[in-house]
C-alpha cells in the first residue's frame, strides 16, 4: 500500500449509521433554525464579515486603491489627481478598518456564543456518558456478584462504581492552575 493511504478503505457515504445520519440532520435543522432566529443587524454583520474575509475583497481592494494611487500619482494623464497627498485615501482607509473590525468582533461575539452553547452540550453527554458508565459498571459488578465471578480487588474498579462530582474536578482543575500561576510569578 501507498504510504499515505488509510489500512482500512472508508465507508461509502451511505453507510453511516442511522443514528448519525439523524443527529446530522437534527443539527443541521437547528443551525438553519438559530439563522433564521438571528436579527437583521446580525446577518447583516455576517454577510459583510464573510465578504470581507474573502479573496473577492482583497481583489476589489488592490482594484481600487491601485487606481486611487496610479491616478493620483499622475499616472494616467487623461485624469487629473484628486488626493495627490493621499490624506483622503489614508482617512477612508482608517474608517473603513473601524467599521471592519466592528463587524469582525461582533461575529467573532456570535461565533464564541455558539462555541460555548457547544461546550455546554458536550459537557452534559459527558456527564451523562459518566453516569451511565457508572451505572453500568454496577450492574456488570452485581452480575459477577450473582455468578460468583470474583475479580482481584481494584481500587479503579471502584472508583468507576462512583459517579463523578463535575464542581470537584472543576475545582480541583482550578486549584492545580492556582498553584501553577504561583509558581510561575
Amino acid at each position: 500500500m501507498p504510504p499515505n493511504t488509510p489500512t482500512v478503505p472508508p465507508p461509502p457515504p451511505d453507510s453511516l449509521h442511522s443514528a448519525l445520519k439523524r443527529n446530522i440532520d437534527r443539527l443541521a435543522d437547528r443551525r438553519k433554525r438559530e439563522i433564521e432566529a438571528s436579527s437583521m443587524e446580525e446577518r447583516i454583520a455576517g454577510r459583510i464579515t464573510d465578504f470581507a474575509g474573502s479573496m473577492r475583497f482583497v481583489y476589489l481592494h488592490l482594484v481600487i486603491y491601485g487606481l486611487w494611487v496610479v491616478i493620483n500619482l499622475g499616472l494616467i494623464p487623461v485624469i487629473r489627481p484628486f488626493d495627490p497627498s493621499f490624506v483622503v485615501l489614508a482617512s477612508e482607509a482608517s474608517v473603513e478598518a473601524i467599521f471592519l473590525s466592528t463587524f469582525v468582533l461582533i461575529s467573532q461575539n456570535r461565533m464564541a456564543a455558539a462555541a460555548d452553547k457547544r461546550a455546554d452540550l458536550d459537557l452534559h453527554i459527558n456527564l451523562l456518558a459518566e453516569h451511565e458508565l457508572t451505572k453500568m459498571a454496577e450492574m456488570i459488578a452485581a452480575i459477577s456478584e450473582k455468578l460468583g465471578v470474583h475479580a482481584v480487588p481494584d481500587r479503579e474498579i471502584s472508583e468507576i462504581s462512583r459517579d463523578v462530582a463535575p464542581e470537584a474536578v472543576l475545582d480541583a482543575i482550578e486549584a492545580k492552575n492556582d498553584d501553577q500561576d504561583d509558581l510561575s510569578r
